[in-house]
C-alpha cells in the first residue's frame, strides 16, 4: 500500500461513498474532491467541498497511510496545513488537532474500499523486483482501443518532453529557426555516442558563419572539422592541408574558438557512423540546401524528406573513414534508416514546436508521417513486442519508449491508462 494509491482512490472516488463516516461517526458527503496537488508542497487536494455532520466545509484534504504521519511529516508546524478540513488515511492510529485544539475529522479509507479493486491493485504491484514492468502478465488483456489511444497520448507527451531543448535553443538563438535546425541536426547526426559532442560543436560558432560559407564545401568542412579538433597539422595529406588552410583563415576572420567543444568518439561505432563521415555528410547537406528550414516546414511526405536528405560525403571520404587510412571506394550517402531517425528525433519535434509557436494545428499531419515510418528496433520495443503489444510504426515505438522510461520505470501505474484499465471493471 502506498499514498499514491490512496490519492487515486480519493481523486476518482473509487470508494463506496454512499455512507461515509469519520472515525468519530460523523456523516461525510463529498461534493467536490478538489484539485490534486501533484507537484507543489502543501496539502494533497485543494479547494475540496464537503458536508461533515450537516455542516458544509470548503478547504483542503491531506492524505496519509497512517494518521500519525501528520506529525512525522511535521504538518503541525506548517501553516500551509491550517486549512485542512478532512484527514484521509488508510489507518487511523492517532488523533490530529488544529492550532485551536479542535480535532481534524478523519476518514479511514480501508473501510470503504471495494475488495476487488484492492486485489487488482495488489496483483499489479506484487513482486515488484521480479518484473520488467508491473503489468507484464496482465498486459495482453488490455483492449487494443485503450492501448492505441494511450499510445497517441504518450507520443504527444514525448514530443512535449523534447520541446524544452528546442525552446532553450530558440531563446539562445533569438528565435533563428535555421540556426536551431542546424544545432538539432548536428546533435542528431552525432547519434547517441556523439550527440553531446556534435551539439557542442554546433554551439561553438554563430550560425551566420556557416551561412556565409555555404557556397564552398571545403570551407564548410574546414569550419566543422576545425571546430571539432579533428585537423592534425602533421598529416601530409593534400585534403587535410587544404582544410587547415581554410580553417586558419576562418579562425582569424571570425575569431573562432573551440575550447568548449567536446571530443568526438570513434569507439564502438561502425565505420559509416564515424564522426568524420557524419560531419562531411552534414556539411554537404548545408551546401546543397541553402534554405533547409523552410524546405522542411513545407515538406509533408516522406519522399520529400528523403529527397532533401539525399546527400553523401565529399570525394575524399569515398575512400576513407578516418583521415589516415585508405579504404575501398564506396559512396557514403545517408541511408534511409538514418534519415528515418533524423525525421523521428529531429524534424518532427521541430515541426511540432514551430506549429505551436505560430498557432497552427499539425498533430494529424505528424501522426500520418509517423505512421509511415517503420518502428525502431531496440531492447525496449522488442520486449514490448514479446509481451504482445502491437507495434506497427514509429509512433507506436516512440510511445512505448516513453511509456517504459516515464511510467513503467517509475512505477507510475496509477497515472497510466493501462494501469487504470487493469484496476477498473474491464480489466481481468
Amino acid at each position: 500500500m502506498n499514498e499514491d494509491f490512496l490519492h487515486y482512490l480519493w481523486k476518482y472516488k473509487k470508494i463506496n461513498s454512499s455512507n461515509l463516516k469519520t472515525t468519530d461517526g460523523q456523516d461525510v458527503v463529498i461534493i467536490r474532491v478538489g484539485d490534486h496537488n501533484e507537484t507543489k508542497s502543501g496539502p494533497d487536494f485543494f479547494n475540496t467541498q464537503l458536508i461533515i455532520d450537516n455542516q458544509k466545509w470548503a478547504g483542503n484534504v491531506e492524505i496519509h497511510l497512517k494518521s500519525s504521519d501528520w506529525y512525522r511529516h511535521h504538518h503541525e508546524i506548517d501553516p500551509a496545513y491550517d486549512n485542512v478540513v478532512l484527514h484521509v488515511v488508510w489507518e487511523d492510529d492517532m488523533d490530529i488537532f488544529r492550532k485551536d485544539n479542535s480535532k481534524i475529522p478523519t476518514l479511514q479509507l480501508k473501510e470503504y474500499l471495494n475488495n476487488n479493486l484492492l486485489t487488482k491493485y495488489q496483483n499489479l504491484f506484487c513482486n515488484q523486483n521480479m518484473k520488467w514492468i508491473q503489468c507484464e502478465k496482465q498486459l495482453p488483456t488490455v483492449s487494443s482501443f485503450t492501448l492505441f489511444n494511450w499510445q497517441e497520448r504518450l507520443y504527444v507527451e514525448r514530443l512535449e518532453q523534447k520541446s524544452q531543448l528546442i525552446i532553450d535553443l530558440l531563446e539562445g538563438c533569438s528565435y533563428d529557426w535555421e540556426a536551431v535546425l542546424f544545432k538539432l541536426l548536428a546533435k542528431g547526426f552525432g547519434l547517441n555516442v556523439n550527440s553531446d559532442a556534435f551539439l557542442s560543436l554546433a554551439n561553438s560558432f554563430d550560425f551566420s558563419i556557416l551561412r556565409k560559407c555555404c557556397d564552398d564545401l571545403m570551407e564548410v568542412e574546414a569550419l566543422l572539422f576545425g571546430q571539432a579538433n579533428l585537423l592534425d597539422k602533421d598529416l601530409d595529406i593534400t585534403y587535410v592541408q587544404k582544410l587547415i588552410k581554410h580553417y586558419e583563415y576562418l579562425k582569424r576572420k571570425y575569431h573562432l574558438e573551440n575550447i568548449g567543444v567536446l571530443n568526438v568518439h570513434f569507439f564502438r561505432l561502425r565505420p559509416p557512423n564515424f564522426p568524420t563521415i557524419r560531419i562531411s555528410q552534414l556539411a554537404n547537406l548545408y551546401v546543397q540546401n541553402k534554405q533547409l528550414f523552410s524546405s522542411i516546414i513545407k515538406a509533408n511526405d516522406l519522399d520529400k524528406f528523403y529527397e532533401l536528405f539525399d546527400v553523401s560525403t565529399s570525394d575524399f571520404w569515398r575512400t576513407h573513414y578516418t583521415f589516415t587510412k585508405d579504404s575501398s571506394p564506396k559512396s557514403k550517402k545517408l541511408t534511409k534508416p538514418f534519415i528515418d531517425l533524423i525525421i523521428i528525433n529531429t524534424i518532427i519535434p521541430l515541426k511540432f514546436i514551430y506549429a505551436k509557436v505560430i498557432g497552427v494545428e499539425v498533430e494529424e499531419d505528424i501522426f500520418r508521417l509517423m505512421s509511415q515510418l517503420p518502428y525502431e528496433r531496440n531492447s525496449i520495443v522488442d520486449k514490448f513486442t514479446t509481451l504482445g503489444v502491437c507495434i506497427e510504426d514509429a509512433l507506436h515505438s516512440q510511445a512505448m519508449i516513453h511509456l517504459k522510461i516515464n511510467y513503467c520505470d517509475r512505477k507510475a501505474c496509477l497515472k497510466c491508462a493501462i494501469g487504470n484499465y487493469l484496476l477498473n471493471e474491464e480489466g481481468n
